[in-house]
């Protein structure tokens, strides 16, 4: 079993940045990739990133691609999402997922393992 632990959500001003950080335990080895998602009141789940935790491979949403950024720190256990040029229209709950798929899993479908999720709320 992985446990996922996300943090650094909070409040900031449009245009702003935030970092977000996701700390695995437990049986890491069985996650080969660290997604990134991110859920707004009334919409689906959607994906945002994803690393692979060996080789640092990164994927990325169409949208997300140049204001996002995704990183690791394997002695840490710890993955990250850098966030910038923030806008109203990121304002949701992020979620980081392992899974032991490798490639570019991005639906919800493929991720066994699920953080709790931090709020990030963008002012305009």
């Amino acid at each position: 079993q992985v446990q996922l632990i996300e943090s650094g959500g909070g409040l900031v001003q449009a245009g702003g940045s935030l970092t977000l950080s996701c700390a695995a335990s437990g049986r890491t080895f069985g996650s080969n990739t660290m997604g990134w998602f991110r859920q707004a009141p009334g919409k689906e789940r959607e994906f945002v990133a994803l690393i692979r935790w060996s080789g640092g491979y990164t994927y990325y949403a169409s949208s997300m691609k140049g204001r996002f950024t995704i990183s690791r720190d394997n002695a840490k256990n710890t993955g990250y999402l850098q966030m910038n040029s923030l806008t109203p229209e990121d304002t949701a709950v992020y979620y980081c997922a392992g899974t032991a798929r490798l490639g570019a899993p991005t639906s919800i479908y493929e991720y066994n393992y699920w953080g709790q999720g931090t709020q990030v709320t963008v002012s305009s």
